[in-house]
Formats: structure tokens, C-alpha cells, sequence
């Protein structure tokens, strides 16, 4: 009797929770990251004759918008609750010179590749450049700030044990904040494509709008939620075993509710959950309830992830590169290999690290399901010429990104950890 499509799906799904736990285990501190699995398997899985839809994001706009925003705001809510800094200068130096100064030279760099070297108009130039400024929050685990750590109040901030090396703390802060504060420039790029290229259509709204009104109510909201949600969670305790069970659940529920209230009232949600997770863990720093929220909020982050990479690795082979040229793939290697090196070099010109620390901060700039939301979400607000085209480019970085940096930031990072040992 031959299986059902729903029956096959089951046992897939049941194959990869299943790899989810042993390849976890398996692959532990080597050189190759879980997303290029994920992706290989994907690939394999859409490449035989099961009768699945292909999972092209041009045809299912709506469908990649929606699942990748929700992985991405859970992974924003894991990034935050792991940061032990308190907000503040100069804690937060390198985090600052990234967003300010590295943001803007790669989204220009990448805007004027487009432009230039691949003849994109444009509105389609500027999205890609704003598509490929963040760096992913879900994508970077083996760089980030591994999770929350208990510290004592009266030790010094900037360098407490506990509070995870220069490298982790810039990447993952970096990749919390840059997915939401792109979103100016993404909608930069849909002004463009709606009511054209002169500043007197678009620069007032903008400004306004688009960087000032959403952006603070995006920090203010996230700060203020944040520090309600904090009061609840740390009043009560979880005494029954039910309540126990539980545990850690506030994360999930605290990033949706923040995401959505912020976003009813026209704010950046992705910045408010960063916010509102950095500002709840900083309420309570020392309390072991920080662990109970932050495994929640990473197994469901990581499920996200293997997801998204499964159906990549499925559009992948489902023909999401056709349209890519030798020049796009070109512009896709400048963007991973020089652009955002030294636009991160350029950043971090007279930080008071090492030369090795601020190289791996410089380069590991992960491009992964950010992108794929902003993408998403502009084609479906505007349209743009050569659609195809920047997500068969978009989608070649990504690809380049799991495999280069994945099998590059164990080792790494080991290193790195090792000279700071010695």
C-alpha cells in the first residue's frame, strides 16, 4: 500500500527532529555547522520524486515572509536574553561602530555592485544592499554568546568572567540589533519602487516615519514591555510541577506578545523583542530563571532554523539558482569575502581589541533568514524588476555563508579562545 503525502511527511519530519538531536550530538566542537546539513538534506529530500511542491519563495511569497519573520523574532528573543552587558556606552563600543559605521558601507557597497556590476535598477540595487546588511541571529550560534551566565553585581562590567569574549558579545549583539534597525533601508527601497527616485516624493516620510517614529517606538515599546514582562516573570515562582513544565515558556510568549503589540501601533518589532530581551534579562541577571528562558527560546529558534534551511536546500534544488549569472555569483563571493570584511575593519578602526578579534568580528558577518524576510517582505510590498534574480543571488550568499563560516568558527573561535587562555 504506497504512503500517503501526509504519511511521508510525518516520517520526514520525524527524520529530521530525530537528526536534530543526534547530529547535534554528534557534530559537537567540529568543523561543519548543523545548517549545512539541514540545507544537504533539504536538497535531497525535494530532489525525489515524493510529490512535494516545490518551496520556491516567488511563488509562495507570502508563505517564506511569514515563517521566516517568526524565526527570526524568536532568534532576536534568544540573542538578547544571552547578552549579560548592561546597555551602555562603553560596554556596547563595538556593537555601536558596527551598526553605524559597518551597516551603511555594506549596504552601500552591495547597493552599488548591484547597480553597476549587474545593471539592477535602482530601487532593486537598494533593496539589495538592505537585504544583505544584517547578519543573522539565527545562523551564528557557534559565535555568539553561548548563554545566559551568573555574574556578581559589584564586579566591573566591561570585563566580568561570564560575560563571553569581545567576538561573541559584537556578534551577537550586532545580529540582534541590525535586523531591525535594515528595516529603514528596506522600505528605502520600496519608496523607491512606489513613488520614484526624487527625495521630494519620499524624504519627508521617510525620515520621519520610517527612521524616526518607528524606530523609537520600536526601542521605547520593546524597553517597556520588556521591563513588564521581567516583574511578572521574576514574582512568581514555578513551585507545582506543573509550573515547572513550564518553565522558561515566557520567552515564546513574551516574544510574540511584544512583536505584535509593537507592531499594532506601527513600530519596529524586530527591535522592540531584541530590546525587550536584553531589557529582561538585565532586570534580573543573576537569577538561574535566565536558563529556563533561554532553553525555551533557543529549541524553538532551532526548530525554526532547521526548517527554513530544510526548504532552502529544497528551493535549492527545486531550481532557486537558475537565474544566477557569473557576474551575480561574483558580486555574492564580494559581498561574503571583501565587502563585509572591510566595512567591518573600516568599523572597528581604533578599538581597543586585538588585531585577531576584531579580524574574526570583521568576517563573520553571517547572512542567513533576515535576508530572506526582508526579501520576502519588500517583493510583496512593491514590485521590483529582476525579482528572480536577487533571490537566486540572495539565496547563493546565504549558501555561502552557512558553508564558509560554518566550517570556519569552531576552529576558530578555538583559537581565539585559546590565545586569550595563554
Amino acid at each position: 500500500m504506497a504512503l500517503s503525502q501526509y504519511e511521508i511527511a510525518l516520517v520526514v519530519a520525524g527524520v529530521v527532529l530525530l537528526g536534530v538531536v543526534v547530529l547535534s550530538r554528534v557534530v559537537a566542537d567540529r568543523p561543519i555547522s548543523l545548517p549545512i546539513l539541514y540545507v544537504a538534506f533539504g536538497a535531497a529530500l525535494f530532489g525525489l520524486p515524493l510529490g512535494f511542491p516545490a518551496p520556491n519563495p516567488l511563488e509562495h511569497g507570502e508563505a517564506a515572509e511569514r515563517l521566516t519573520e517568526f524565526g527570526v523574532i524568536v532568534a532576536l528573543m534568544g540573542a538578547g536574553l544571552k547578552l549579560d552587558r548592561h546597555p551602555g556606552w562603553p560596554e556596547w563600543a563595538s556593537t555601536v561602530r558596527l551598526l553605524a559605521v559597518t551597516m551603511p558601507l555594506t549596504i552601500a557597497a552591495a547597493m552599488a555592485l548591484g547597480w553597476s556590476v549587474l545593471g539592477l535598477t535602482v530601487p532593486t540595487a537598494m533593496l539589495l544592499g538592505a537585504v544583505l546588511a544584517p547578519t543573522d541571529p539565527v545562523l551564528a550560534s557557534e559565535v555568539e554568546v553561548e548563554e545566559p551566565t551568573e555574574g556578581e553585581e559589584d564586579e566591573p562590567t566591561p570585563h566580568v568572567e561570564g560575560m563571553g569574549d569581545e567576538v561573541r558579545f559584537a556578534l551577537t549583539s550586532e545580529a540582534g540589533l541590525n535586523d531591525g534597525l535594515a528595516f529603514p533601508f528596506t522600505y528605502l527601497a520600496i519608496l523607491f519602487a512606489l513613488v520614484g527616485l526624487a527625495p521630494v516624493d519620499w524624504a519627508g516620510e521617510w525620515a520621519l516615519v520610517y527612521v524616526g517614529y518607528k524606530g523609537v517606538v520600536g526601542v521605547a515599546g520593546g524597553a517597556a514591555l520588556g521591563w513588564l514582562l521581567a516583574r511578572l516573570v521574576f514574582r512568581f515562582g514555578a513551585e507545582t510541577p506543573l509550573a515547572r513544565s513550564l518553565a522558561g515558556l515566557e520567552a515564546l510568549a513574551g516574544t510574540l506578545l511584544v512583536y505584535g503589540a509593537v507592531e499594532f501601533v506601527g513600530g519596529y518589532g524586530f527591535l522592540a523583542v531584541f530590546v525587550a530581551a536584553v531589557s529582561l534579562r538585565d532586570y534580573e541577571r543573576e537569577h538561574e530563571y535566565n536558563d529556563a528562558l533561554h532553553d525555551v527560546a533557543e529549541l524553538v529558534e532551532y526548530l525554526l532554523m532547521v526548517t527554513i534551511m530544510v526548504l532552502l536546500g529544497g528551493a535549492l534544488a527545486t531550481g532557486l539558482l537558475e537565474p544566477l549569472t557569473a557576474e551575480a555569483a561574483l558580486v555574492g563571493l564580494a559581498v561574503v569575502l571583501v565587502v563585509r570584511p572591510l566595512a567591518g575593519l573600516v568599523g572597528l578602526l581604533g578599538f581597543d581589541r586585538s588585531a585577531g578579534e576584531r579580524g574574526a568580528i570583521a568576517f563573520f558577518g553571517i547572512r542567513g533568514i533576515g535576508s530572506f524576510y526582508y526579501l520576502a517582505y519588500a517583493l510583496n510590498s512593491a514590485p521590483f524588476p529582476q525579482a528572480d534574480l536577487v533571490w537566486a543571488l540572495v539565496g547563493f550568499v546565504v549558501l555561502v555563508s552557512v558553508v564558509l563560516h560554518g566550517v570556519t568558527a569552531t576552529p576558530v573561535m578555538n583559537r581565539l579562545q585559546g590565545t586569550q587562555q595563554g
